[in-house]
């Protein structure tokens, strides 16, 4: 009311000023009404201001809320809600588990292409790949079961329909192509799980090498997919060896080396492709598994170890990395599972976040998340021990691990890891057996060691020692270190090793399959699987085994392959005796052979099926009935010894290697050293009693012309010496059978560089010329000076006039010819000259063979069938099915003298093999076992003209079984030191 003080009187809006009585009723009214609604107001006001207030807290507690409505296509927090809904996708593919993919059911192989017409291969001999049904896995495990059967197989859509005797042709489609095997055998596709075909593209060039990235030492996140070349000839020369998928992996530079990818040998419309590239070659177009690969040991420090630059310098850096790595991942794949388990809970519309996600762990959180299959480079106990640690602290899982040279020597062995003292369980079985999930398989060779520290330690009997105890081989090549065409090979001297039949079969098609988690599809000849399938010349086991022709998807890959000429087909019957490791040696004085079937040395010796051969002293005292020497041996004690189908033969000869200056490659203080341009002496350097001249001996191998390397192993420079590998030192008696066998110099791609004094292959033959003229020269000289004995030039006197043989290491087919012309132009200008030139190395030496020939210039293959592994070797040839012969077979052809020689010291254990497979494949042109063990032994000597140690002199083996063939085995050695060493 105090409002109303000293305010006129209201005015009416309807009407004059009334008298006050006429007002008094009214005004009392309004008076005592308008306090009542004054008060109304204000509560609702009040109220509204209190709504506006708490609605104004509201909004304020939530400030990331947008203050207007949200776009559709925006979440409530301004999120892309197509994005998220993509998110929550992938979170279905990071929980989703691969299985391996299936076989039967299929109408069709995925990687047929339309138009394609069936074939059926009818006659053939086939190898199924698993036991008849009913067989126990222990029994399967012993090979029971297990056979060859006479059968026909029907190839359709890609894949292998029908495995039956005497399909009808008549109930075929008519378009359908008919191949007659005529007997012969039929295998799955081989598979090699190690190789870096198309990576590291051959030859070997610069431009074209792209098999590690070596940017880091951890890089899980390159793909070897990325640098395969689909143009690469050698894709086409592993298949010829009836390879007809690999593991295309990144190399072992890194610890970590990156993702990998299973390829078919088959690209290009000549192989039934539609396109050149390297996704039409997955063997898996639908990518149900990942693959990775990961090392261990030296190559990670040795590349990376830089102290105080960068890392790892020791296994405990390389430790470090790897748990430092997968600690990445696996927090990925924490905050992944984290964003994944809310998303699904709460919806993408409450998400304030996107999916975490880092390309750099991406593939690292694959495989923690059990989607990749990893095979990791490991050869030692430690190396192999600290893995398995890892793979239980982050639960991850291993396939295989590679060259796992020391896989054997660990049964039993028990963990010191702090992380692996709590599981007691764990601690009684293999380290392998530890591992986390399955334990891991070993991927082999069979005998290629010695090359580095960690391989110096191997056994070829690893695959044998393996599978005896529940553990996988399998056999690779890690091409190009070794040859992939002949992978099948390395599985052929696993049998040869002790490792059963059907498990060496096994170790190149099934185990590495199943491993691949292609064990539904590849690696068996079963309806249902890829019809990838080879047919071979003879059992793919035995030494030359070469495909007739080779199926991918049921695609025949060889328009006009060409098959050797082999005699009756004889497959091989499994030997059970060779499961048995060799024990010994026993050094003895006297010791007597019954059942020798063969005598091949010289001279007229018995042929009857069981000949006696007595030794004493050392030496040969009889061979034939040998009555009188029986009976004194029986009263001597002398321990008389059965074989089975035994061999009397000379001893070998290895020639060109390293053996005797070298102990492991790739430690310089076991090696003698490069000589880098002096010129030295093999006798000054030889270090004998170690490992490489134990196992020659023990191989047969009695004798070493060994010389000097220039720089690389291969590589040779100095005159070479001739030794006797079983001998404890040069001191011994006739340790040293000739103190300056040949002069070698080295004219291949090492030979030039810019710290060489030679840095082109023209300097490097110009320097040679002008030496040899000097030399020749000198002859003639009326000069009574003469040179200091052991100098360069006193030994270039000794080629000039012909009393020692010149060896040049050379592949190239232009050097090679370079070279006859140095030759013809130092004798043209000095008549009185006389160079006996050999040809060290020879990859190309067939084309020019004729002109070898009408030189008088022999030849030592180094190695025997060269791949075109470098520029200088690119012309070489690879035999059937690509071509109609290798190098030896042109070389003899033309009347050239040949030998074989050692590329890399480990071959020595293969000499008699590889003498072998020029007979089984020579079509004839070496005339039986004796003619082809000259190839490593006699031609040596012819061609250097020096007289060879012989058997008179003690130098013979004795063998159960053909040398030559796959199953044979040594029993006795004697190397011209008066004892013979056996093998019980």
């Amino acid at each position: 009311m105090d409002k109303l003080k000293g305010q006129p009187p209201p005015l009416l809006a309807d009407g004059p000023l009334k008298s006050p009585s006429a007002v008094s009723s009214s005004s009392w009214r309004r008076r005592h009404f308008k306090p009542r609604r004054s008060r109304a107001l204000r509560i609702l006001a009040l109220a509204c201001l209190c709504f506006i207030a708490f609605a104004q807290w509201k909004q304020l507690s939530r400030p990331s809320e947008p203050s207007v409505t949200p776009a559709k296509h925006l979440n409530r927090h301004g999120l892309s809600v197509k994005r998220l809904r993509e998110d929550l996708h992938t979170c279905k593919r990071l929980r989703s588990h691969p299985k391996d993919p299936i076989g039967i059911g299929r109408e069709r192989n995925a990687r047929y292409i339309d138009g394609q017409p069936p074939t059926l291969i009818k006659n053939a001999t086939v190898w199924i790949g698993e036991p008849v049904p009913g067989t126990s896995p222990e029994d399967a495990r012993k090979g029971k079961g297990y056979s060859w059967i006479r059968a026909d197989v029907f190839l359709q859509y890609g894949l292998i329909k029908t495995v039956s005797s005497e399909i009808d042709v008549s109930s075929l489609p008519e378009d359908t192509i008919v191949f007659n095997a005529r007997g012969r055998p039929l295998t799955a596709g081989i598979i090699d799980m190690h190789s870096h075909a198309g990576a590291s593209s051959l030859p070997e060039l610069w431009g074209t090498e792209d098999t590690n990235e070596m940017s880091s030492d951890i890089t899980p996140y390159v793909r070897s997919i990325d640098a395969i070349q689909p143009n690469d000839p050698q894709l086409q020369v592993i298949k010829s060896g009836g390879v007809t998928t690999s593991l295309v992996l990144p190399g072992s530079a890194n610890n970590m080396g990156g993702e990998a990818y299973v390829i078919k040998h088959a690209v290009g419309r000549a192989n039934g492709r539609n396109e050149t590239s390297a996704a039409d070659m997955l063997a898996d177009p639908e990518r149900n598994w990942r693959f990775m690969k990961m090392a261990c040991g030296e190559n990670a420090k040795r590349v990376y170890g830089r102290p105080g630059d960068k890392g790892p310098t020791s296994r405990m850096g390389e430790s470090w990395e790897f748990r430092h790595a997968f600690e990445q991942a696996a927090k990925l794949v924490r905050e992944q599972d984290d964003w994944c388990d809310l998303a699904e809970a709460a919806g993408i519309h409450k998400m304030r976040s996107y999916l975490p996600q880092d390309l750099r762990w991406e593939s690292l959180g694959a495989l923690l998340r059990d989607q990749v299959r990893l095979n990791t480079h490991c050869y030692t106990i430690p190396d192999l021990e600290a893995f398995v640690d890892h793979t239980n602290e982050f639960k991850f899982k291993v396939r295989a691990f590679h060259h796992a040279h020391q896989t054997y020597l660990v049964p039993e062995v028990r963990s010191s890891s702090p992380r692996l003292m709590a599981h007691s369980d764990l601690m009684s079985s293999q380290i392998l057996k530890r591992a986390y999930g399955e334990p891991p398989a070993s991927a082999l060779f069979a005998d290629n060691m010695w090359y580095k520290s960690e391989a110096a330690t191997a056994s070829e009997h690893a695959g044998k020692i393996l599978y005896d105890n529940g553990l996988t081989p399998i056999y690779v090549s890690d091409n190009p270190v070794l040859n992939a065409q002949h992978v099948l090979f390395e599985a052929a001297k696993a049998y040869r090793y002790g490792l059963p039949y059907h498990a060496a079969l096994a170790a190149v098609t099934s185990a590495p399959a199943e491993r691949l988690g292609f064990g539904k599809r590849l690696g068996k000849v079963k309806p249902g699987f890829d019809a990838d399938v080879v047919v071979w010349d003879s059992d793919p086991l035995s030494v030359g085994a070469a495909p007739v022709q080779v199926w991918i998807d049921g695609v025949a890959q060889f328009e006009k392959p060409y098959e050797l000429k082999k005699s009756t087909l004889e497959l091989i019957v499994p030997d059970e005796n060779l499961s048995k490791i060799p024990e010994g040696p026993v050094s003895l004085d006297n010791v007597v052979f019954v059942g020798v079937s063969k005598v091949l040395l010289d001279g007229d010796f018995p042929t009857a099926r069981n000949v006696t051969v007595v030794i004493s002293k050392g030496k040969i005292a009889c061979i034939g009935i040998c009555e009188s020497e029986l009976q004194i041996a029986s009263r001597s004690e002398t321990p008389i010894i059965t074989l089975r189908d035994g061999y009397l033969t000379k001893s070998l000869t290895a020639f060109g290697s390293k053996i005797g200056l070298n102990a492991i490659d790739a430690e310089d203080d076991t090696d003698n050293g490069p000589s880098d341009g002096s010129f030295t002496r093999g006798e000054d350097g030889l270090v004998l009693d170690n490992t490489k001249t134990n196992v020659a001996y023990a191989y047969g191998v009695t004798k070493a012309i060994s010389a000097p390397k220039l720089n690389g192993g291969a590589t040779h420079h100095g005159t070479s010496v001739g030794f006797l590998t079983g001998a404890k030192s040069a001191l011994d008696k006739n340790a040293i059978f000739v103190s300056d066998a040949s002069v070698h110099y080295t004219l291949d791609l090492s030979v030039k560089g810019p710290q060489s004094d030679t840095p082109s292959i023209s300097a490097a033959v110009g320097s040679l010329r002008k030496k040899l003229l000097k030399a020749a020269a000198s002859l003639n000289s009326t000069i009574s000076s003469s040179p200091e004995p052991y100098s360069e030039e006193s030994y270039l006197r000794l080629v000039a006039n012909g009393t020692l043989p010149l060896v040049v290491t050379v592949h190239s087919a232009d050097a090679i010819a370079a070279l006859l012309k140095v030759k013809s132009t130092v004798e043209k200008t000095y008549p009185a000259s006389h160079i006996r030139l050999v040809i060290l190395g020879g990859a190309e030496s067939y084309l020019v063979a004729h002109d070898l020939a009408a030189a008088n210039v022999s030849v030592v293959l180094a190695p025997l069938l060269s791949y075109a592994t470098t520029w200088d070797q690119r012309r070489a040839l690879t035999g059937a099915p690509l071509t109609n012969g290798t190098c030896v077979d042109y070389l003899l052809d033309a009347g050239v003298t040949v030998a074989i020689g050692l590329e890399e010291d480990w071959v020595v254990r293969d000499l008699s093999l590889l003498a072998g497979w020029v007979l089984n494949n020579g079509e004839g042109r070496v005339k039986g076992e004796k003619e082809a063990l000259e190839l490593v032994s006699g031609n040596v000597y012819r061609m250097l003209g020096i007289k060879e140690p012989d058997v008179e002199e003690g130098h013979f083996v004795v063998w159960e079984g053909s040398p030559v063939q796959i199953g044979s085995r040594v029993k006795a050695v004697s190397g011209g030191l008066g004892k013979v060493s056996v093998w019980l």
